[in-house]
């Protein structure tokens, strides 16, 4: 899997191709601006980018808009922002331009190997990785609550399906069955009236629904 790093931080960027090719990635490019990020896209499509949030010059959100282009230009790049702080606005600005292939960390997340590394192959693969403290802050943004209908037990499960988690991991999480966790599932999509598209589509607007992004 070829990955292309965005970061300007020399320590961290260096740390990334370190633990990628360690963890069997193929690291095309690894950069220090936007501007070379699409530059470095361009010439080697990479399946996946990652890239921090701010970068220079302006360190403000450099590496959201260079996402927001990639993601336009070439949609079967997948993107895994890194950010060192909680910014909501930047994982709504993503999520609505497309709702697959697409991740919002935080930076410490890095330090747990394994579940950035998952994280990473979850993305790559179609799916969506978004930080619980991402979650929790794009919770607050809403302005209007459409999930009244769904019981605690269900917000939970959705709050998981939120983070990116397969049906397994939200079991392992909640310490259910599987056949309990496919049962709250169906649950939400009838509640949500979420009963015509496939299901995978269908978990990503039961997703955008709680989380109030382009709604």
């Amino acid at each position: 899997m070829r990955v292309v790093i965005a970061e300007d931080s020399v320590l961290l960027r260096a740390g990334l191709i370190k633990l990628l090719e360690t963890s069997g990635f193929e690291v095309a490019a690894a950069v220090g601006d936007a501007e070379a990020l699409l530059a470095a896209v361009e010439e080697h499509r990479p399946d996946v980018v990652i890239a921090d949030v701010r970068m220079p010059p302006g360190h403000s959100d450099e590496g959201v808009r260079a996402a927001l282009v990639i993601r336009r230009q070439w949609p079967d790049v997948a993107v895994l922002l890194l950010s060192q702080y909680v910014e909501e606005r930047y994982a709504a600005d993503l999520l609505a331009a497309n709702t697959s292939r697409v991740g919002y960390l935080l930076k410490d997340r890095v330090a747990d190997v394994s579940a950035f590394i998952d994280a990473l192959r979850r993305v790559a693969s179609g799916q969506t990785a978004l930080d619980p403290e991402v979650v929790a802050q794009l919770l607050l943004r809403r302005r209007s609550d459409p999930l009244d209908r769904l019981t605690p037990r269900e917000r939970d499960v959705l709050a998981l399906m939120a983070e990116g988690r397969s049906n397994s991991g939200i079991a392992e999480a909640l310490v259910v069955g599987d056949s309990a966790v496919a049962k709250h599932i169906n649950n939400i999509f009838a509640k949500l009236d979420l009963r015509d598209a496939d299901a995978d589509h269908r978990r990503v607007l039961a997703v955008l629904r709680f989380l109030g992004v382009g709604s």
